[in-house]
Parts: structure tokens; C-alpha cells; sequence
């Protein structure tokens, strides 16, 4: 089975698992507790971080971003001062005092800047971390390009997206793929659109927070023997110990959600590990990939003296 190479690290059997500290939108629009989240993936030993991006207004119908929806006020204080919302926008939260907040306000409110993610890339320069995004439109891909990103991420909700996919592929890099809500037919079409060279399949169950008995991890396996590309595990569980049990089942890739603490606001954060927990999950795989071992029988020295102590022939 052929290895992917991102930013100069293998991905595949045989290469150690790859840990992906998934970012997303669990940041709240805060740069600052993006950067705490990033020294978390780093403290724990991941290679890299993930975030989402959206151009709100193509991903969303004008009806579903004016629905009224509930945002925390200090979400909102922090969007106006990055200046992301609509002027409109700025009217009506100033004038009804913070009260009216639509679903729009929150999409916006929890996307990062071009200068945000300036800083984000220089951040992760100094920690050695790399750092990617799944784009949700063409646009979003062009955002994302100005970065120079080592690999794109199609996100779950996107697999059968053909154009998308596509766009993707058109810029040349490495990309990693969901397939959380997928048959293995839709699958199968969309390796067709993307090709197999330099992609990673992610075995994914899309709710949030999963329960043990969807994971259905034994999928592993079945990805693996019908591509012959390297297959992953993107999770969303709560607790770690599935997670290393994927690598058991042959995945050479973890994505996990990180927050600060798992009672923030925010729909992802419920099924995301804190810091400790990313830490104990990536300790956990290495050392699982170190008792798999490579599969062929031996004696081994360490056996010997107690061989001869024990056996009588």
C-alpha cells in the first residue's frame, strides 16, 4: 500500500500514526485560545492542527442565516471587535443591545481573518506544528491558497460535493478525506473524482459526540482492503481509548477535536478531549505502535535465560 508524504512526513502503514489536533471551530473566535489549543496539539505530540473554513454567505441559504439564535455575549463582544460581522449586523446588535442575534451572527462570528490566520501560520512555524483547514467551497480554497497549505481536508459534508472535490484536487497537494455519513458506494465515486495518488481516506461517523456502538470501527479494515491507499480514523467519541484501538485495526491517522474544556459553548466542544486527554491519547498510540510490533514470530534475547529456566526440554 503506497504512503502519502505531507510536508515531508509519511503517512501510511508502517510510518507512524499521524495526530491531528482538530481545531475547528471550537476557538469561539478567540485568537488567543486558538493559540492556548495549538500549544496543547503541541505539548501532546501531534504533527498537526486542523480548523474549518467557510465563505458564510455561499455555504448558507439567506433564510437560514436569519434565524434567530441564541449567542453567547462575549462571542458577539469579540466579533465586533474583530470586525467580522455585517455592518448591518452591527446596527441591530448595538441597537437592541446584544439581544437579537441570528444564526448569520454566529457563522460569521466563528470564522477567522486573513490576518488572523497570518498569525496563526507564523504561530505554528514557532512550534514546529503544521496546520491545514477543510474548505467547504471553492472561495474557502482560494483563501486557503495563500497559505500554502501541506494538504487539504474534505470534511464529511462534502464527499459528494464532485466540484468541490475537484477544485481541490486542482491545486496539487495532498488531501485527506472524511467519509462520516458516506455508503462505500459514494466512496468509491468520489476516489473516482479525486484519484488515489496523495490521498488519505479518514473511516469518520458523523455524530456529535458518537456513541461507542455506531463507531463501527471493523470498517478500518474494509476501507484498507478495498483502496489501496492509507486509511485513518477521524473520531468523535468521547473518552480516547477507541481511538487507539483504530490504530489497532490498521488506521495510520487520528484526528481528534480539542478544547479547552469540554463545557465551553459550542457544538463541538461536547465531543472534543481536553488537553490531557490529547496528551494520554497520542502516549496510548505510540505506545501501541510500539507492542504491535512487525508481525513476524521470533524468539526474542530477552526470553532466552527464562526459556532455559523454565522449559525441560
Amino acid at each position: 500500500m503506497q504512503r502519502v508524504k505531507i510536508a515531508g512526513l509519511e503517512v501510511g502503514d508502517g510510518a507512524p500514526v499521524f495526530m491531528i489536533a482538530e481545531i475547528g471551530i471550537n476557538h469561539n473566535g478567540s485568537l488567543d485560545v486558538v493559540k492556548k489549543l495549538i500549544d496543547a496539539a503541541a505539548e501532546a505530540g501531534c504533527q498537526a492542527v486542523k480548523f474549518q473554513k467557510r465563505t458564510i454567505p455561499v455555504i448558507y441559504s439567506e433564510a437560514e442565516l436569519q434565524k434567530p439564535r441564541e449567542v453567547p455575549a462575549d462571542v458577539i463582544v469579540r466579533a465586533l471587535k474583530r470586525g467580522v460581522l455585517s455592518k448591518e449586523a452591527v446596527v441591530r446588535l448595538v441597537d437592541s443591545d446584544l439581544r437579537q442575534t441570528t444564526n448569520g451572527d454566529l457563522k460569521l462570528a466563528l470564522e477567522l481573518t486573513a490576518s488572523e490566520y497570518a498569525e496563526i501560520d507564523v504561530y505554528c512555524k514557532t512550534k514546529n506544528m503544521l496546520w491545514f483547514a477543510s474548505p467547504w467551497d471553492e472561495d474557502s480554497v482560494d483563501f486557503l491558497d495563500q497559505f500554502n497549505p501541506c494538504c487539504y481536508k474534505v470534511a464529511s459534508a462534502s464527499l459528494t460535493d464532485d466540484g468541490l472535490l475537484e477544485y481541490i484536487r486542482s491545486r496539487g497537494c495532498p488531501v485527506i478525506l472524511s467519509t462520516g455519513m458516506s455508503t462505500l458506494e459514494q466512496i468509491d465515486h468520489a476516489i473516482d473524482v479525486l484519484g488515489e495518488d496523495d490521498l488519505v481516506l479518514l473511516h469518520c461517523v458523523s455524530t456529535y459526540p458518537a456513541e461507542y456502538k455506531e463507531l463501527n470501527l471493523r470498517v478500518i479494515p474494509v476501507l484498507k482492503a478495498r483502496y489501496d491507499i492509507p486509511v485513518g480514523y477521524s473520531g468523535h467519541e468521547r473518552g480516547i481509548h477507541s481511538s487507539a484501538h483504530a490504530v489497532a485495526l490498521g488506521a495510520c491517522a487520528v484526528e481528534r477535536h480539542v478544547t479547552l474544556d469540554r463545557i465551553m459553548w459550542g457544538s463541538d466542544q461536547a465531543a472534543s478531549i481536553e488537553p490531557k486527554g490529547l496528551e494520554s491519547l497520542v502516549k496510548e498510540i505510540r505506545h501501541l505502535e510500539e507492542a504491535l510490533g512487525d508481525g513476524e514470530k521470533r524468539l526474542l534475547d530477552s526470553e532466552v535465560p527464562i526459556m532455559k529456566k523454565l522449559r525441560r526440554k
